[in-house]
């Protein structure tokens, strides 16, 4: 029998992840951390994680600060011509195009996007992203409730596919800026 393909294994999958973080202690101890946690976390401070044709930074997240313990904001970038892993979670999605034009597919349903234009991503939805230029990669913002979602015991995700573990041609080297 031919030997399968080991699926891709992905960092966030293979470690320990905060999903809510604990804040407890005397109020006034609870409320005074609060306030001395910072108010702006530097998104070039962040390393780029997967590639090598989708990449994603994480930035805000309840490991970060417990100020924000329902919201996880992370940067998706694109090689040209890629896209990312087709997949589905039981939380919502908004994502702001910071650069770029392509598509998604959502339930089967297709929806093109360009820079500027804010895309919701329904709860329970198989959905992909595409970058449908070929020569310039695209970035996008992505906010979800994936914590509280998590909190709640409703947290499942599954990736259905993963995008290329090769490079694209012409884009051997490619790596997202800051």
């Amino acid at each position: 029998m031919a030997e399968q393909k080991k699926e891709k294994e992905w960092e966030d999958w293979q470690k320990k992840r905060i999903f809510v973080r604990e804040v407890a202690g005397k109020y006034e101890e609870v409320f005074k951390q609060l306030l001395e946690q910072p108010r702006v976390y530097k998104s070039k401070q962040k390393p780029w994680k997967d590639g090598p044709t989708h990449f994603n930074k994480h930035i805000i997240s309840p490991k970060d600060t417990s100020i924000m313990q329902t919201i996880h904001a992370h940067v998706v970038a694109m090689a040209p011509g890629s896209h990312g892993q087709k997949h589905g979670h039981m939380n919502s999605a908004m994502m702001y195009v910071l650069e770029g034009r392509g598509h998604e597919v959502h339930d089967g349903e297709r929806y093109e996007w360009q820079a500027g234009d804010a895309i919701l991503v329904k709860n329970a939805c198989v959905h992909q992203h595409f970058n449908d230029d070929n020569t310039r990669p695209a970035r996008v913002v992505v906010f979800k409730p994936k914590p509280l979602i998590s909190f709640l015991n409703l947290y499942l995700q599954k990736t259905v596919s993963f995008p290329k573990s090769e490079p694209l041609p012409g884009f051997e080297d490619f790596v997202p800026s800051d």
